[in-house]
């Protein structure tokens, strides 16, 4: 080949826009990482902000968050007599699936809610200091996973009342709840920011989810669909639900269901780094 012809190979050398919009996305990324440290040491700051607002929330209540456990109770019961006439299920076999289901789902829910006021909620102390927004987050999810830890004895006292105990397979649900931790940091800093930018859409959050609640076996078990379950791991709540509530009712989720679940949470921890690295700086000024 000739030698005259090799410059043409040759990539054109960038220009000076292209290289400051490299390097400012680059320092974006940088501080939304440096931010996540940050936050990452003071997680003790966020767990007791967490625990305080449990704490005055139910300040001057008789039972404080046992009322959360109460009802929720009330409710798989009175759900669990109902909805196993109607599909005609042995009340032994579902009550367990509704109440692990419900509870599971109660603090899915619940997260994605708080998760919408992580930074609108925190507005004074992010206009006061500065301080990392992952502390706020930490926040947020320490408050779920202590409202979560709320509900547990009413899965214990159901699988006590009908003998039904998953056995050591119940371990299995820890990286389930791991992978959960991650999902709720994402949610959290996702829905956060886009809630301080634009504030009419937690309504569209709560309708959003409303309806993923009833798509998603909650009330009703998978193999009522048939062979039409095959469609189910299209919706990532399935996966995961059930990388979480299989150990704990003794079975064994499939490697597909663990897949999926980890694909979706891959996906979305990935968009959400875009997001917060690109919006980080303008959050104070959301709010």
């Amino acid at each position: 080949m000739d030698s005259t012809s090799e410059p043409a190979l040759l990539a054109p050398p960038m220009s000076h826009f292209e290289v400051d919009a490299q390097n400012a996305r680059s320092r974006r990324y940088s501080l939304a990482f440096r931010d996540i440290a940050e936050g990452a040491r003071l997680w003790r700051l966020g767990f007791t902000l967490g625990w305080l607002d449990i704490k005055l929330k139910y300040r001057g209540s008789m039972l404080g968050p046992f009322w959360l456990t109460l009802s929720t109770a009330i409710m798989i019961g009175a759900m669990g007599t109902l909805y196993s006439v109607l599909f005609h299920m042995d009340v032994h076999a579902y009550l367990p699936f509704l109440a692990t289901s419900l509870v599971m789902w109660n603090a899915i829910g619940g997260l994605v809610g708080e998760a919408c006021t992580t930074f609108t909620m925190s507005e004074g102390t992010i206009r006061a200091m500065r301080m990392p927004f992952f502390v706020h987050v930490v926040r947020v999810v320490v408050r779920t996973v202590i409202q979560l830890a709320h509900n547990l004895p009413v899965i214990i006292g159901v699988f006590w009342f009908f003998h039904s105990w998953p056995g050591l397979v119940a371990w299995r649900a820890i990286p389930g709840l791991g992978l959960w931790t991650l999902d709720a940091v994402a949610a959290c800093f996702f829905l956060g920011a886009l809630c301080a930018r634009f504030r009419d859409v937690p309504p569209i959050v709560g309708s959003i989810m409303q309806i993923a609640f009833y798509i998603t076996p909650v009330i009703w078990r998978p193999e009522q669909l048939g062979r039409k379950g095959r469609f189910l791991p299209l919706n990532p709540f399935d996966s995961l639900l059930e990388i979480v509530r299989a150990p704990l009712l003794g079975h064994h989720a499939g490697w597909q269901c663990y897949a999926f679940a980890i694909g979706y949470s891959l996906l979305f921890m990935l968009i959400t780094t875009a997001l917060f690295a690109r919006v980080r700086s303008r959050l104070a000024f959301w709010l």
